[in-house]
Protein backbone atom coordinates (compact mmCIF):
# COMPACT_ATOMS: atom_id res chain seq x y z
CA UNK A 1 0.00 0.00 0.00
CA UNK A 2 1.76 3.26 -1.51
CA UNK A 3 1.61 6.34 0.49
CA UNK A 4 -0.88 7.70 -2.25
CA UNK A 5 -3.19 5.38 -1.92
CA UNK A 6 -3.19 5.38 1.83
CA UNK A 7 -3.87 9.23 1.45
CA UNK A 8 -6.44 8.56 -1.16
CA UNK A 9 -8.00 6.29 1.51
CA UNK A 10 -7.83 9.13 4.04
CA UNK A 11 -9.44 12.10 2.16
CA UNK A 12 -11.99 10.51 0.15
CA UNK A 13 -14.98 11.74 0.52
CA UNK A 14 -17.59 10.88 -2.35
CA UNK A 15 -20.17 7.98 -1.92
CA UNK A 16 -21.66 6.78 1.15
CA UNK A 17 -20.09 5.74 4.09
CA UNK A 18 -19.40 2.28 5.44
CA UNK A 19 -18.53 1.89 9.18
CA UNK A 20 -17.74 5.76 9.47
CA UNK A 21 -15.45 5.58 6.34
CA UNK A 22 -16.13 7.32 3.25
CA UNK A 23 -16.20 4.57 0.16
CA UNK A 24 -17.35 3.97 -3.27
CA UNK A 25 -20.61 2.50 -2.99
CA UNK A 26 -19.74 0.07 -6.24
CA UNK A 27 -16.84 -2.09 -4.20
CA UNK A 28 -19.19 -2.76 -1.11
CA UNK A 29 -20.65 -5.89 -2.53
CA UNK A 30 -17.11 -6.61 -2.98
CA UNK A 31 -16.19 -6.71 0.40
CA UNK A 32 -16.03 -9.76 2.31
CA UNK A 33 -17.13 -9.86 5.86
CA UNK A 34 -15.83 -11.32 8.81
CA UNK A 35 -17.14 -14.10 10.94
CA UNK A 36 -17.68 -11.22 13.36
CA UNK A 37 -19.95 -9.48 11.91
CA UNK A 38 -22.71 -11.14 12.89
CA UNK A 39 -21.60 -10.24 16.21
CA UNK A 40 -21.56 -6.89 15.72
CA UNK A 41 -25.57 -6.87 14.37
CA UNK A 42 -26.28 -9.15 17.63
CA UNK A 43 -24.83 -6.49 20.02
CA UNK A 44 -27.81 -4.94 21.64
CA UNK A 45 -27.39 -0.97 22.72
CA UNK A 46 -28.15 -0.95 26.05
CA UNK A 47 -30.38 1.54 27.22
CA UNK A 48 -29.80 4.49 29.85
CA UNK A 49 -31.86 3.70 32.78
CA UNK A 50 -32.85 6.76 35.26
CA UNK A 51 -34.65 5.75 38.84
CA UNK A 52 -36.58 8.65 39.90
CA UNK A 53 -37.76 8.07 43.52
CA UNK A 54 -39.52 9.98 46.54
CA UNK A 55 -42.06 10.24 48.74
CA UNK A 56 -46.10 10.16 47.70
CA UNK A 57 -47.11 12.73 45.70
CA UNK A 58 -43.69 14.53 45.71
CA UNK A 59 -43.89 15.50 41.61
CA UNK A 60 -41.82 12.17 40.40
CA UNK A 61 -44.57 11.99 37.81
CA UNK A 62 -44.16 15.06 36.80
CA UNK A 63 -40.28 14.82 36.52
CA UNK A 64 -40.50 11.94 34.37
CA UNK A 65 -43.46 13.53 32.06
CA UNK A 66 -40.81 16.98 31.98
CA UNK A 67 -38.03 14.57 31.06
CA UNK A 68 -39.67 12.30 28.69
CA UNK A 69 -41.17 15.87 26.90
CA UNK A 70 -37.35 17.55 26.22
CA UNK A 71 -36.11 13.91 24.68
CA UNK A 72 -38.77 13.84 22.49
CA UNK A 73 -36.54 12.91 19.78
CA UNK A 74 -35.19 9.41 22.09
CA UNK A 75 -36.96 6.60 22.52
CA UNK A 76 -38.30 6.55 26.10
CA UNK A 77 -40.59 4.65 27.86
CA UNK A 78 -41.66 5.38 31.61
CA UNK A 79 -41.98 2.34 33.73
CA UNK A 80 -44.07 2.58 37.24
CA UNK A 81 -43.03 0.77 40.36
CA UNK A 82 -46.58 1.12 41.23
CA UNK A 83 -47.43 -1.21 38.00
CA UNK A 84 -45.86 -4.38 40.46
CA UNK A 85 -48.34 -4.04 43.45
CA UNK A 86 -48.97 -7.49 45.36
CA UNK A 87 -52.65 -8.17 44.30
CA UNK A 88 -54.45 -8.40 47.62
CA UNK A 89 -55.86 -11.58 48.46
CA UNK A 90 -59.51 -12.05 49.93
CA UNK A 91 -58.20 -11.53 53.43
CA UNK A 92 -56.22 -8.56 52.82
CA UNK A 93 -59.48 -6.96 50.59
CA UNK A 94 -61.42 -7.66 53.98
CA UNK A 95 -59.11 -5.22 55.67
CA UNK A 96 -57.80 -3.31 52.75
CA UNK A 97 -57.54 -0.26 55.26
CA UNK A 98 -54.98 -2.09 57.03
CA UNK A 99 -53.11 -2.93 53.98
CA UNK A 100 -49.64 -0.88 54.07
CA UNK A 101 -49.10 0.17 50.38
CA UNK A 102 -45.97 2.03 51.39
CA UNK A 103 -44.01 -0.85 52.50
CA UNK A 104 -41.55 -2.61 50.29
CA UNK A 105 -43.08 -5.90 50.62
CA UNK A 106 -46.50 -4.64 49.39
CA UNK A 107 -44.04 -4.76 45.87
CA UNK A 108 -43.26 -8.06 43.63
CA UNK A 109 -39.85 -6.97 43.08
CA UNK A 110 -38.78 -10.20 41.51
CA UNK A 111 -41.52 -9.28 38.66
CA UNK A 112 -40.17 -5.92 38.24
CA UNK A 113 -36.44 -6.64 38.29
CA UNK A 114 -37.53 -9.55 35.48
CA UNK A 115 -38.91 -6.98 33.44
CA UNK A 116 -35.94 -4.50 33.48
CA UNK A 117 -33.48 -7.25 32.22
CA UNK A 118 -35.91 -8.03 29.58
CA UNK A 119 -36.17 -4.59 28.40
CA UNK A 120 -32.30 -4.17 29.07
CA UNK A 121 -31.64 -7.41 26.37
CA UNK A 122 -33.70 -5.90 24.28
CA UNK A 123 -36.95 -7.50 24.42
CA UNK A 124 -40.72 -6.47 24.62
CA UNK A 125 -42.33 -7.04 27.96
CA UNK A 126 -45.57 -6.98 29.31
CA UNK A 127 -46.53 -4.58 32.41
CA UNK A 128 -49.02 -5.34 34.98
CA UNK A 129 -51.76 -2.39 34.73
CA UNK A 130 -52.69 -2.27 38.61
CA UNK A 131 -56.55 -1.28 39.30
CA UNK A 132 -56.24 0.90 42.93
CA UNK A 133 -59.91 0.28 43.18
CA UNK A 134 -60.34 -3.32 42.91
CA UNK A 135 -56.76 -4.08 43.94
CA UNK A 136 -56.02 -6.66 41.26
CA UNK A 137 -53.50 -6.12 38.18
CA UNK A 138 -55.97 -8.82 35.74
CA UNK A 139 -58.92 -6.27 35.36
CA UNK A 140 -56.92 -4.15 32.82
CA UNK A 141 -55.26 -5.78 29.59
CA UNK A 142 -50.95 -5.41 30.61
CA UNK A 143 -48.83 -2.45 29.17
CA UNK A 144 -47.01 -3.71 26.47
CA UNK A 145 -43.58 -1.74 26.97
CA UNK A 146 -40.86 -2.04 23.88
CA UNK A 147 -37.05 -1.48 24.22
CA UNK A 148 -35.86 1.65 23.74
CA UNK A 149 -32.71 4.08 24.58
CA UNK A 150 -34.05 5.74 27.59
CA UNK A 151 -36.68 3.92 30.77
CA UNK A 152 -37.51 5.76 33.31
CA UNK A 153 -38.17 3.89 36.77
CA UNK A 154 -40.36 5.09 38.81
CA UNK A 155 -42.11 4.74 42.20
CA UNK A 156 -41.32 5.70 46.09
CA UNK A 157 -39.18 2.92 47.09
CA UNK A 158 -37.26 2.01 43.97
CA UNK A 159 -34.30 2.62 45.36
CA UNK A 160 -34.97 0.05 48.00
CA UNK A 161 -33.69 -2.96 46.87
CA UNK A 162 -30.08 -2.49 45.81
CA UNK A 163 -30.33 -5.35 42.81
CA UNK A 164 -32.86 -2.23 41.18
CA UNK A 165 -30.40 0.24 41.97
CA UNK A 166 -27.35 -1.66 40.24
CA UNK A 167 -29.40 -1.38 37.26
CA UNK A 168 -29.86 2.61 36.98
CA UNK A 169 -27.29 4.57 35.21
CA UNK A 170 -28.90 7.79 37.35
CA UNK A 171 -31.07 7.99 40.29
CA UNK A 172 -32.78 10.82 41.16
CA UNK A 173 -34.14 11.82 44.46
CA UNK A 174 -37.43 13.98 44.22
CA UNK A 175 -37.66 16.12 47.63
CA UNK A 176 -40.90 18.12 48.30
CA UNK A 177 -42.45 19.47 51.72
CA UNK A 178 -44.15 17.02 53.71
CA UNK A 179 -47.37 19.74 53.44
CA UNK A 180 -46.96 19.96 49.86
CA UNK A 181 -47.23 16.25 49.80
CA UNK A 182 -50.07 15.68 52.03
CA UNK A 183 -52.26 17.86 49.93
CA UNK A 184 -51.36 16.28 46.60
CA UNK A 185 -51.76 12.79 47.73
CA UNK A 186 -55.46 13.95 49.07
CA UNK A 187 -56.63 15.32 45.41
CA UNK A 188 -54.80 12.54 43.99
CA UNK A 189 -56.14 9.72 45.97
CA UNK A 190 -59.93 11.38 46.10
CA UNK A 191 -60.45 12.05 42.75
CA UNK A 192 -58.21 9.35 41.01
CA UNK A 193 -58.23 6.57 43.22
CA UNK A 194 -62.16 7.19 44.65
CA UNK A 195 -60.94 6.78 48.15
CA UNK A 196 -62.71 8.78 51.24
CA UNK A 197 -60.84 11.61 52.77
CA UNK A 198 -61.03 10.43 55.90
CA UNK A 199 -59.69 7.29 55.07
CA UNK A 200 -56.72 8.57 53.10
CA UNK A 201 -55.70 10.88 56.03
CA UNK A 202 -56.13 7.57 58.51
CA UNK A 203 -53.86 6.01 56.31
CA UNK A 204 -51.59 8.94 56.20
CA UNK A 205 -50.93 8.96 59.41
CA UNK A 206 -50.85 5.12 60.33
CA UNK A 207 -48.48 4.27 57.53
CA UNK A 208 -47.67 6.78 54.85
CA UNK A 209 -45.65 9.22 57.31
CA UNK A 210 -43.86 6.73 59.11
CA UNK A 211 -42.89 4.52 56.05
CA UNK A 212 -41.45 7.54 54.28
CA UNK A 213 -39.21 7.85 57.22
CA UNK A 214 -38.38 4.83 57.55
CA UNK A 215 -38.19 3.19 53.99
CA UNK A 216 -38.25 5.93 51.39
CA UNK A 217 -36.11 8.92 53.07
CA UNK A 218 -33.01 6.56 53.95
CA UNK A 219 -33.27 5.84 50.29
CA UNK A 220 -32.29 9.63 49.79
CA UNK A 221 -28.33 8.99 50.55
CA UNK A 222 -28.11 6.13 47.41
CA UNK A 223 -29.67 9.62 44.81
CA UNK A 224 -27.30 10.81 42.50
CA UNK A 225 -29.58 13.91 42.18
CA UNK A 226 -31.77 15.24 44.41
CA UNK A 227 -34.33 17.99 43.06
CA UNK A 228 -35.79 20.19 45.05
CA UNK A 229 -39.53 21.17 44.53
CA UNK A 230 -39.87 18.85 41.77
CA UNK A 231 -41.81 19.80 38.43
CA UNK A 232 -41.45 23.50 39.66
CA UNK A 233 -37.73 23.21 39.50
CA UNK A 234 -37.01 24.07 35.70
CA UNK A 235 -33.43 24.93 35.95
CA UNK A 236 -32.73 20.82 37.62
CA UNK A 237 -34.80 19.39 34.68
CA UNK A 238 -33.18 20.98 32.12
CA UNK A 239 -29.30 19.94 33.49
CA UNK A 240 -30.45 16.28 34.11
CA UNK A 241 -31.51 16.38 30.43
CA UNK A 242 -28.34 17.84 29.03
CA UNK A 243 -26.31 15.19 31.27
CA UNK A 244 -28.60 12.22 29.45
CA UNK A 245 -28.03 13.69 25.86
CA UNK A 246 -24.24 13.54 26.41
CA UNK A 247 -24.16 9.41 27.84
CA UNK A 248 -26.89 8.50 25.06
CA UNK A 249 -23.88 10.03 22.56
CA UNK A 250 -21.14 7.68 24.41
CA UNK A 251 -20.17 4.16 24.20
CA UNK A 252 -22.17 1.92 26.52
CA UNK A 253 -19.68 1.27 28.72
CA UNK A 254 -18.86 5.20 29.57
CA UNK A 255 -22.41 4.94 30.76
CA UNK A 256 -21.36 2.48 33.17
CA UNK A 257 -17.99 4.11 34.44
CA UNK A 258 -17.37 7.72 34.69
CA UNK A 259 -13.97 7.25 34.70
CA UNK A 260 -13.74 5.46 30.91
CA UNK A 261 -13.33 8.00 28.12
CA UNK A 262 -13.23 7.80 24.97
CA UNK A 263 -11.69 9.91 22.58
CA UNK A 264 -15.01 11.64 19.70
CA UNK A 265 -14.78 9.59 16.53
CA UNK A 266 -14.87 11.26 13.53
CA UNK A 267 -13.97 10.11 9.62
CA UNK A 268 -10.50 10.68 10.51
CA UNK A 269 -10.15 8.77 13.03
CA UNK A 270 -11.75 5.82 11.82
CA UNK A 271 -9.88 6.15 8.41
CA UNK A 272 -6.72 5.78 10.10
CA UNK A 273 -8.11 2.99 12.42
CA UNK A 274 -9.04 1.39 9.11
CA UNK A 275 -5.41 1.51 7.80
CA UNK A 276 -3.92 0.42 11.07
CA UNK A 277 -5.98 -2.82 11.59
CA UNK A 278 -5.64 -3.69 7.73
CA UNK A 279 -3.51 -6.59 7.35
CA UNK A 280 -1.87 -5.52 4.47
CA UNK A 281 -0.72 -2.07 5.79
CA UNK A 282 2.81 -1.96 5.35
CA UNK A 283 4.95 -1.04 8.55
CA UNK A 284 5.56 1.84 7.54
CA UNK A 285 2.17 3.17 7.02
CA UNK A 286 1.50 1.41 9.79
CA UNK A 287 3.88 3.37 12.39
CA UNK A 288 2.94 6.13 10.69
CA UNK A 289 -1.07 6.25 11.31
CA UNK A 290 -0.55 4.30 14.49
CA UNK A 291 1.66 7.13 16.11
CA UNK A 292 -1.24 9.96 14.73
CA UNK A 293 -3.24 8.27 16.70
CA UNK A 294 -1.36 7.63 19.46
CA UNK A 295 -0.35 11.40 19.73
CA UNK A 296 -4.90 11.92 19.82
CA UNK A 297 -4.71 9.75 22.89
CA UNK A 298 -1.93 11.52 24.74
CA UNK A 299 -3.66 15.04 23.98
CA UNK A 300 -6.95 14.29 25.11
CA UNK A 301 -4.91 12.10 28.30
CA UNK A 302 -3.42 15.36 29.34
CA UNK A 303 -6.75 17.54 29.26
CA UNK A 304 -7.10 15.05 32.58
CA UNK A 305 -4.70 16.53 34.65
CA UNK A 306 -5.42 18.83 37.07
CA UNK A 307 -4.33 22.75 36.27
CA UNK A 308 -3.86 26.15 37.76
CA UNK A 309 -4.87 29.45 36.42
CA UNK A 310 -2.24 31.62 35.22
CA UNK A 311 -2.06 34.61 33.76
CA UNK A 312 0.35 36.26 31.22
CA UNK A 313 1.27 39.57 28.91
CA UNK A 314 1.09 39.21 25.48
CA UNK A 315 3.31 40.60 22.78
CA UNK A 316 0.57 43.94 22.61
CA UNK A 317 0.66 44.26 26.35
CA UNK A 318 -2.88 42.86 27.19
CA UNK A 319 -3.62 40.32 29.66
CA UNK A 320 -4.49 36.51 28.86
CA UNK A 321 -5.62 34.52 31.68
CA UNK A 322 -5.30 30.87 30.76
CA UNK A 323 -3.73 27.69 32.99
CA UNK A 324 -0.77 26.28 33.85
CA UNK A 325 0.02 22.54 32.93
CA UNK A 326 1.15 19.99 35.76
CA UNK A 327 4.62 20.01 36.34
CA UNK A 328 4.87 16.74 38.42
CA UNK A 329 4.04 14.19 35.73
CA UNK A 330 5.31 11.15 34.31
CA UNK A 331 4.81 8.29 31.84
CA UNK A 332 5.22 4.62 32.80
CA UNK A 333 5.19 2.19 29.70
CA UNK A 334 4.42 -1.20 29.56
CA UNK A 335 7.26 -3.42 27.61
CA UNK A 336 7.05 -3.67 24.86
CA UNK A 337 4.27 -1.97 23.10
CA UNK A 338 3.88 0.26 25.52
CA UNK A 339 7.26 1.80 24.16
CA UNK A 340 5.77 2.79 21.39
CA UNK A 341 4.07 5.34 22.85
CA UNK A 342 6.64 6.92 24.55
CA UNK A 343 7.86 9.16 21.18
CA UNK A 344 4.39 10.78 20.92
CA UNK A 345 4.24 11.51 25.27
CA UNK A 346 7.71 13.23 24.95
CA UNK A 347 6.89 14.98 22.02
CA UNK A 348 3.91 16.76 23.95
CA UNK A 349 5.53 16.96 27.34
CA UNK A 350 9.33 18.13 26.93
CA UNK A 351 12.06 16.33 29.53
CA UNK A 352 8.81 14.00 31.27
CA UNK A 353 10.39 11.24 32.82
CA UNK A 354 9.38 7.81 31.69
CA UNK A 355 9.25 4.41 33.45
CA UNK A 356 9.39 0.84 32.42
CA UNK A 357 7.41 -2.51 33.33
CA UNK A 358 7.71 -5.89 31.67
CA UNK A 359 5.03 -8.34 32.86
CA UNK A 360 4.93 -12.05 31.72
CA UNK A 361 1.49 -12.11 29.42
CA UNK A 362 1.87 -15.75 28.77
CA UNK A 363 1.55 -18.83 30.52
CA UNK A 364 -0.66 -19.98 33.45
CA UNK A 365 -0.25 -16.77 34.79
CA UNK A 366 -1.65 -14.83 32.06
CA UNK A 367 -0.19 -11.28 32.49
CA UNK A 368 0.07 -11.65 36.11
CA UNK A 369 4.08 -12.37 36.49
CA UNK A 370 5.89 -8.68 37.07
CA UNK A 371 9.47 -9.38 35.23
CA UNK A 372 11.38 -5.59 35.70
CA UNK A 373 10.24 -2.39 36.80
CA UNK A 374 12.00 1.21 36.78
CA UNK A 375 10.13 3.90 37.92
CA UNK A 376 11.35 7.80 39.18
CA UNK A 377 12.52 7.40 42.60
CA UNK A 378 9.56 10.19 43.20
CA UNK A 379 6.84 8.46 41.64
CA UNK A 380 4.53 8.94 44.39
CA UNK A 381 4.24 12.71 43.94
CA UNK A 382 3.77 12.28 40.19
CA UNK A 383 0.87 11.99 38.31
CA UNK A 384 1.65 8.87 36.01
CA UNK A 385 -0.01 8.55 32.49
CA UNK A 386 0.48 4.45 32.25
CA UNK A 387 0.68 3.60 28.25
CA UNK A 388 0.28 0.36 26.84
CA UNK A 389 -1.78 0.64 23.07
CA UNK A 390 -3.84 -2.63 23.97
CA UNK A 391 -6.62 -3.63 26.74
CA UNK A 392 -7.12 -6.77 26.30
CA UNK A 393 -8.01 -9.45 29.96
CA UNK A 394 -7.12 -6.17 32.00
CA UNK A 395 -4.91 -8.53 33.57
CA UNK A 396 -1.76 -7.19 32.69
CA UNK A 397 -3.54 -3.47 33.32
CA UNK A 398 -4.34 -4.30 37.00
CA UNK A 399 -0.96 -6.16 37.70
CA UNK A 400 0.42 -2.75 36.61
CA UNK A 401 -1.72 -0.44 38.27
CA UNK A 402 -1.16 -2.29 41.52
CA UNK A 403 2.51 -1.32 41.32
CA UNK A 404 2.15 1.87 40.98
CA UNK A 405 -0.24 2.00 43.84
CA UNK A 406 2.06 -0.13 46.02
CA UNK A 407 4.83 2.73 45.42
CA UNK A 408 2.71 5.56 46.89
CA UNK A 409 1.17 6.51 43.47
CA UNK A 410 -2.84 7.75 44.67
CA UNK A 411 -5.07 6.04 42.10
CA UNK A 412 -6.41 8.99 41.53
CA UNK A 413 -3.41 10.22 39.92
CA UNK A 414 -2.78 7.52 37.26
CA UNK A 415 -4.20 7.78 33.97
CA UNK A 416 -4.31 4.69 31.55
CA UNK A 417 -3.65 5.60 27.51
CA UNK A 418 -4.07 2.92 25.30
CA UNK A 419 -5.29 2.70 21.44
CA UNK A 420 -7.75 -0.01 21.43
CA UNK A 421 -9.71 -1.58 24.43
CA UNK A 422 -12.04 -5.15 25.17
CA UNK A 423 -14.88 -4.89 26.88
CA UNK A 424 -13.85 -7.43 29.42
CA UNK A 425 -10.63 -5.88 29.81
CA UNK A 426 -12.34 -2.36 30.69
CA UNK A 427 -14.68 -4.48 33.07
CA UNK A 428 -12.05 -5.35 35.30
CA UNK A 429 -9.73 -2.35 35.22
CA UNK A 430 -12.41 -0.05 36.13
CA UNK A 431 -14.07 -2.42 38.59
CA UNK A 432 -10.80 -2.83 40.14
CA UNK A 433 -10.03 0.62 40.15
CA UNK A 434 -12.77 2.93 39.54
CA UNK A 435 -10.66 6.22 40.19
CA UNK A 436 -7.96 5.24 37.55
CA UNK A 437 -8.92 7.26 34.23
CA UNK A 438 -8.92 5.24 31.20
CA UNK A 439 -8.41 7.41 27.62
CA UNK A 440 -8.73 5.30 24.87
CA UNK A 441 -9.74 5.67 20.85
CA UNK A 442 -12.03 2.84 20.43
CA UNK A 443 -13.74 -0.34 22.25
CA UNK A 444 -13.49 -3.09 20.42
CA UNK A 445 -15.95 -6.31 20.06
CA UNK A 446 -14.15 -8.21 22.86
CA UNK A 447 -11.92 -11.44 23.04
CA UNK A 448 -11.70 -14.05 21.03
CA UNK A 449 -11.01 -18.04 22.40
CA UNK A 450 -7.18 -17.05 22.55
CA UNK A 451 -7.66 -13.64 24.37
CA UNK A 452 -6.83 -11.70 21.76
CA UNK A 453 -9.08 -8.70 21.15
CA UNK A 454 -11.55 -8.48 17.80
CA UNK A 455 -11.50 -7.31 15.40
CA UNK A 456 -8.54 -5.76 16.78
CA UNK A 457 -5.21 -5.07 14.49
CA UNK A 458 -3.02 -8.21 15.58
CA UNK A 459 0.29 -8.28 17.89
CA UNK A 460 0.89 -4.54 18.19
CA UNK A 461 4.47 -4.39 19.28
CA UNK A 462 5.34 -6.80 16.33
CA UNK A 463 3.76 -4.49 13.59
CA UNK A 464 5.20 -1.46 14.82
CA UNK A 465 8.67 -2.46 15.67
CA UNK A 466 9.00 -4.94 12.59
CA UNK A 467 9.36 -8.11 13.85
CA UNK A 468 8.75 -12.00 13.80
CA UNK A 469 7.24 -10.93 10.62
CA UNK A 470 7.79 -14.20 9.36
CA UNK A 471 5.49 -15.92 12.34
CA UNK A 472 2.80 -13.73 11.44
CA UNK A 473 -0.18 -15.55 9.59
CA UNK A 474 -3.12 -13.72 8.16
CA UNK A 475 -6.13 -15.83 8.50
CA UNK A 476 -8.84 -14.75 6.07
CA UNK A 477 -12.18 -14.22 7.24
CA UNK A 478 -14.70 -16.97 6.32
CA UNK A 479 -17.08 -15.81 3.67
Amino acid sequence: MDSKSVEDMIEGSSGFHFSGFHMDGSKLNNIEKPTTTLAIENVHKQPFIIGVAGGAASGKTTVCDMIIQQLHDQRVVLVNQDSFYHELTEEELATVHEYNFDHPDSFDTEKLLDSMENLRRGQAVDIPNYDFKSYKNSVFPARRVNPSDVIILEGILIFHDPRVRELMNMKIFVDTDADVRLARRIRRDTVEKGRDIGVVLDQYSKFVKSAFDDFILPTKKYADIIIPRGGDNHVAIDLIVQHIRTKLGQHDLCKIYPNLYVIQSTFQIRGMHTLIRDSQTTKHDFVFYADRLIRLVVEHGLGHLPFTEKQVITPTGSVYTGVDFCKRLCGVSVIRSGESMENALRACCKGIKIGKILIHREGEDNGQQLIYEKLPQDISERHVLLLDPILGTGNTAVKAISLLIRKGVPESNIIFLNLISAPQGVHVVCKSFPRVKIVTSEIDIGLNEEFRVIPGMGEFGDRYFGTDDDDLQVVPPSQ
